[in-house]
Order: structure tokens, then C-alpha cells, then sequence
């Protein structure tokens, strides 16, 4: 045991291991505020450190420790080291540096002579988060981190990409990172675990870009590696991990330090970064473990609940405030307590009987943030505790699917039939009402009640450390918003833009427009109040077309510009504002995008010469966002401070009994978005 400059103190364990049936030995710093002695005190965050070939347990304390340890006490963290491989009589080894004693390469053997004692993933993941929890107070409720270097940066990337809801970050130093395409990676797959398929199980740019969506628990991964390490091209390969990053859009930071090589130096260098990175999200993560206390959902897991939910009898008829039953979820489903709910439009569309799958009575609501109760069989993607946003866009991600697996579309038709018809995918329903009789389902989601039940493909599962009274706006309007004008249009730098309708998608679609760096955004609404807004977020033009001698569309294809604007959006629902704007939209080129839902019956018309003449007419849902992959990354640039929604929500309400004071204030004209907190 060697205390600190700072006051924490480094020592070394042994003990013996169940899984490697050997003695293993682990280095261990402890902060100055750990308190292992009390088992009653709140619990000290922990990084695991994994070293690289050759080395044991006290590398990185020798050679990196100061600084890293001096990192830890500044952040309060600890840091675990373990051994590379088993050592000992009996442990096989050959006369090699990258394979046997000291290159364990964090797998579970399977092959002889070394599916004996070689099962570092398991003394890694299993065994000693255990040891440090139960022993000496250390990562208790998940609070653990994971990074390493060189072979031990491919151990915490696979190990974090394999379990995310097991780790709270991850980093590395000049990591291994397809190890299935390289020298060291093959030698040890085909040594350990009998081929290189076999392995590729623990490829972290196979995980990552096996992946649909983006891991959520990571804001972000960091990654060094050094400009001169000889070995980049052959063993490291940083740019495939990038390339698997970008393909499911996970945010992954590789910075390439200029003239470093591979060794400790280059470690000790850049090592401070990687625990501060690890402490900034280990402290947050403290707190919300502490604010996720609020809820203890054990005693409802498995049974019915009775809560409050707003129920639409009737069209045209004020929201009734009952008592309901909600029932458990089933195979595929997940409950939900919902915290905040905004109110759509969409919601009111139905409610005054313009929707023709609207059915009643029922629960509407859609635009939600919530944090799930419980889970029904074979729910994988999401736990308990964990936090959502319902998407009545659900995505299946399923290998079959061939509208999950386009890039052209997001209009996933798994749960389609069922969510039209008001019930749940197995076609029943969950709630009922207090003579017990069955209460419709309203487009997947719910959301107008205190509970409600999801289908898992339903679910986007967002980082915890986002508001949901805010970022349940990513629910509809604003994520169709922005989606239309980055997905569906793909506007690009310098292009005009014409947005008829200025609610929240409206203003979204102005947001999305600026961002994506038109140069002309002009405003249309008949009510200029609106206006003002409009400008704030980018509007270089407004009009108003009560105002004009003549059709909108002449306004703006003829007075404001020679032969109309390259993207033209509708965010009315008025089939006379969507003919106005595709005839707005230039010549021989043009874009008019239809975003707002008409009433049923309603029908487009144009002279066919419009589109003739070039102009290109299309829709979108959602935006064309994949939800449950791009739900997150809408929520975590909001918190990264890259896409502010704040000024969206106009009216805040407290309690479910409350939407129809919503409602009321969505009809005073003066309303974007107005969040009922539950």
C-alpha cells in the first residue's frame, strides 16, 4: 500500500480466481473521500484500466500512475488494473509476446491448452466488479468506466459494446480496433477461440457497425492514438472503428496526436484527458443513480396499475379525467411511466374527428418523455429505469425488414395494422376503464395517461441526463421538422426556402433550414404575430398572404424571386396552402414537401405542367428519422448545446389533469408547445 502526493493511496491484490483457477493479482488506486470500512456509504466510482501485451498488473502504475492517480483524486474516482492473463503453474504459455501469459486479449478460451485458466473476459466483466463491490465499496450500481491501452483499449471497447448498459463510458489509447483483420487480433482468435469468425464476437468496429442505433450510454467515445506508432496501418486501424461509428451514428472522438509512438509515454501524455473524460460522466452518472431513487417501480412490476389518464370519448368532446386500469406488458412490450407529455396537433386532429383511424374511446398523446416500470418477455433493448421517448414511427431493425434496413425510408410496417386499429401487436389491448371495459390505444403511444404500454420497437432509449419535459418534444413535431428539411429534402448550403405554417414544426423546419445553412428562408402564416419567432431562428423574410393583391405562390415565384425558391414546406394540412407551395418552388428544379396531415377526404391538385416543368412533389413521417437509431442523436445534440428546442415550449402544466388547459391553450393561436408534467 503506497499513499499519494494528493492523499489517496495505490496497493496491490491478490486473491484467487473462480474463473481463471489461479491466483490473479490487481492493482487498485483509491481516492482520499473512499470510504471502504463503511458498507453504508455511497459508493466510489471506479475505472477499469486494461493493459497491453506483455504487461501484468503494475505497468501502468509504474509508468503512468502518477499522473493517473493524481487525474483520480481530482475527479474522486478509483482505478482498478488488472493482470493481462493468468500466470502460474500450470498456465500454458509459448515462446511468443502476443500470445499466452500476459496476451490473455480479454476473451473466454474455448480451445485447448488455454480454455482452462484464459477466461479474462469473464475475470473482467463478472468476477471482479464483483471483488470490488462486495470488498471494498467500489462501482456499486454500476458506476464503472472502462479504458485501456493498445490490446487493453481493444478489451474496453469490446467489453463496453458488448454490455453498454454495464458501463457508463468508454476510452482508449491506440486500441486494437479490428482485431479480426489484423496480425495480433487472428493469432489470438484462432489460438484462443478455435477461428477468426469465432472472434468476431469481440471486433469493435464489427459491434459498432453492427449496430442499428447508436449505444446510448455513450455521449461520446474517446480515442488517442499517435501519428508515428509503428504499429497503425497493420494492428491498429483506427479508421475502420470511425467507419463503423459513422454508419450507426454512434459520436466517436479519435484525435491523432501528432509524432507519438505506441509506448507509456505516449499513455502518460494523454492519460489525464481520459480520466477526466471518464469523471465528468462517472459524477453525473452519481446523480442521476441518486435522482432514479425517486422511482421504486418493485412493487408494481408484474400487475396491474391503476393511475389517472385523460380519456377522449367522444369527438368534440372535452378529455374526461378517469381512473384506468393498466396491464402489465406482454411478449415485446414495455411499460412506461410517463413523466411529460406535450400536445400535438395531431392529437387535436383527432380529437375533433378529422383523423378516419381515429377510434373511441381512447388515450391520445404521442409526443411523451418517460421512464420505463417494467419490461415483458424477451425485451432486450430496453430495462427498468431506463428512459424513453415513445415514436409512433416504431423501427424493427430486423434483418427481414427491408423498410428498416433501406436508407430511403423510415416507415417500418411491423405493428402498422394493429397500432391503426387501436390495439397493442398481438391485437389486444391494456387498458380499461373502471367498469373494466376496453380503452383504445392511440398511435402506438398513449402518452395522455400516467402509465402507459409500448411496444418495444416503439422505444428510443435516450441518455437519462436529458429533461424529459423537454426532450419529449423529439417525440413528433420538431424531430418532423428538422427531419423533413436534413432527411427528406436534403437542403443543401446556400439554397432558398419557403415554410407555409409557422407552429412548432414550421419554426422546426426554419430551425433545421438555417442550420443546414440556407441563405434565404422566407416565412409565410396568415397571422403575423408569428412572425417574430420566425426571425429569431432564421427567417430572413416574412409574408403574410391576407395581406397580397394575389396568390402567395405569384408573390413568391414573381415579385420576391424570378422563378421561386429551391424547397418549398407545408406545415398547414390545408390542401390549398400545399398546392400554393409546390407552385412556389422553382423552376426546373424545385422541392415542395408536404409535412402537415389534412383532414379525410381532403385531396391534392395541381396542373400537371407543374411537375412537368421540374418540380419535384414528396411527403414525409417523422421526418424520415429511423427512430429508435436517431431519436438519441437528436436528444444528445440538445445536450451538447447543437440543437436548442427550448423555445418551442410556450405553456407548462403540472398534472395529467391538465391537458385540457392545454388543449385550450393550443386553440388561443399563441401556443407552440405546451408540456403537461405528471
Amino acid at each position: 500500500r503506497v499513499a499519494s502526493s494528493r492523499g489517496g493511496y495505490y496497493r496491490r491484490v491478490k486473491h484467487p480466481s473462480k474463473f481463471t483457477g489461479t491466483d490473479m493479482t490487481f492493482g487498485l488506486y483509491l481516492p482520499s473521500c473512499h470510504d471502504e470500512k463503511d458498507s453504508s456509504a455511497t459508493t466510489t466510482p471506479v475505472l477499469f484500466w486494461l493493459s497491453g501485451l506483455t504487461c501484468d498488473d503494475t505497468n501502468f502504475a509504474n509508468k503512468a500512475g502518477s499522473r493517473a492517480f493524481d487525474a483520480a483524486e481530482r475527479e474522486g474516482i478509483a482505478i482498478v488494473m488488472p493482470d493481462t492473463s493468468p500466470r502460474g503453474e500450470g498456465v500454458p504459455d509459448v515462446d511468443s509476446y502476443d500470445l499466452g501469459v500476459g496476451a490473455g486479449f480479454y476473451v473466454d478460451a474455448t480451445t485447448a491448452p488455454y480454455d482452462v485458466h484464459f477466461k479474462m473476459y469473464s475475470y473482467v466483466t463478472e468476477e471482479l466488479p464483483a471483488i470490488l463491490e462486495s470488498e471494498f465499496n467500489l462501482g456499486r450500481g454500476g458506476l464503472k468506466a472502462v479504458s485501456g491501452h493498445s490490446m487493453g483499449g481493444h478489451g474496453a471497447l469490446t467489453i463496453a459494446l458488448r454490455d453498454p448498459s454495464s458501463w457508463v463510458s468508454v476510452s482508449a489509447l491506440a486500441p486494437i480496433c479490428k482485431p479480426t483483420d489484423c496480425p495480433w487480433g487472428t493469432k489470438a482468435f484462432a489460438s484462443y477461440l478455435g477461428s477468426v469468425a469465432a472472434g468476431e464476437a469481440h471486433d469493435a468496429s464489427l459491434l459498432l457497425g453492427g449496430r442499428s442505433a447508436p449505444a446510448s450510454e455513450y455521449d461520446d467515445i474517446l480515442v488517442d492514438v499517435g501519428t508515428a506508432d509503428d504499429f497503425l496501418r497493420e494492428q491498429l486501424k483506427p479508421e475502420e472503428l470511425t467507419a463503423a461509428a459513422e454508419r450507426c451514428g454512434q459520436k466517436v472522438t479519435v484525435n491523432m496526436r501528432d509524432g507519438f509512438d505506441h509506448s507509456y509515454h505516449f499513455v502518460a501524455a494523454f492519460v489525464e484527458d481520459h480520466v477526466a473524460f471518464h469523471g465528468k460522466r462517472l459524477k453525473k452518472a452519481v446523480g442521476l443513480r441518486l435522482a432514479a431513487q425517486a422511482y421504486d417501480f418493485a412493487s408494481t412490476a408484474g400487475k396491474p396499475i391503476r393511475c389517472k389518464a385523460m380519456v377522449a370519448r367522444a369527438p368534440k368532446k372535452p378529455l374526461a379525467l378517469e381512473t384506468i386500469t393498466v396491464d402489465p406488458p406482454k411478449a415485446g412490450e414495455v411499460r412506461v411511466k410517463v413523466v411529460a407529455n406535450a400536445l400535438c396537433h395531431t392529437d387535436i386532429y383527432t380529437l375533433d374527428g378529422f383523423d378516419p383511424e381515429g377510434l373511441f374511446p381512447c388515450i391520445l398523446g404521442h409526443e411523451a418523455g418517460c421512464v420505463v416500470e417494467s419490461v415483458g418477455e424477451g425485451v432486450t433493448s430496453v430495462k427498468v429505469g431506463d428512459h424513453v421517448i415513445p415514436c409512433y414511427t416504431p423501427q424493427c431493425c430486423s434483418p427481414q425488414c427491408i423498410f428498416c434496413q433501406s436508407p430511403k425510408t423510415n416507415l417500418c410496417p411491423v405493428i402498422r395494422g394493429t397500432q391503426g386499429a387501436g390495439k397493442m401487436p398481438d391485437g389486444t389491448i391494456r387498458f380499461k376503464d373502471e367498469d373494466g371495459k376496453d380503452i383504445y390505444h392511440f398511435m402506438g403511444c398513449s402518452t395522455m395517461s400516467e402509465y402507459t404500454v409500448l411496444a418495444e420497437i416503439s422505444c428510443a432509449k435516450i441518455n437519462p441526463e436529458a429533461p424529459l419535459e423537454k426532450c419529449c418534444l423529439f417525440g413528433c413535431g420538431v424531430s418532423t421538422g428538422l427531419g423533413a428539411v436534413w432527411n427528406t429534402c436534403k437542403v443543401e448550403p446556400g439554397s432558398s426556402v419557403a415554410v407555409f405554417g409557422l407552429g412548432a414544426v414550421g419554426l422546426a423546419v426554419i430551425q433545421g433550414a438555417k442550420m443546414a445553412g440556407a441563405s434565404r428562408i422566407i416565412a409565410v402564416d396568415v397571422n403575423s404575430s408569428k412572425f417574430d419567432a420566425a426571425v429569431r431562428l432564421g427567417a430572413t423574410d416574412t409574408v403574410n398572404p391576407t395581406q397580397l393583391s394575389k396568390p402567395v405562390q405569384q408573390h413568391i415565384a414573381g415579385t420576391m424571386t424570378s422563378w421561386g425558391v429551391d424547397y418549398t414546406f407545408d406545415c398547414t394540412g390545408n390542401v390549398d396552402v400545399m398546392r400554393s407551395a409546390l407552385e412556389c418552388a422553382h423552376r426546373g428544379w424545385g422541392t415542395s414537401c408536404v409535412i402537415g396531415v389534412a383532414a379525410s377526404g381532403h385531396e391534392i391538385q395541381t396542373r400537371p405542367f407543374q411537375l412537368v416543368t421540374g418540380r419535384t412533389w414528396k411527403g414525409t413521417a417523422f421526418g424520415g428519422f429511423k427512430s429508435r437509431r436517431d431519436v438519441p442523436i437528436l436528444v444528445q445534440k440538445n445536450l451538447d448545446g447543437e440543437l436548442p428546442i427550448d423555445h418551442f415550449i410556450t405553456h407548462n402544466f403540472e398534472g395529467v389533469g391538465k391537458t385540457n388547459d392545454a388543449i385550450h391553450a393550443l386553440h388561443s393561436g399563441e401556443c407552440l408547445r405546451a408540456v403537461v408534467k405528471y
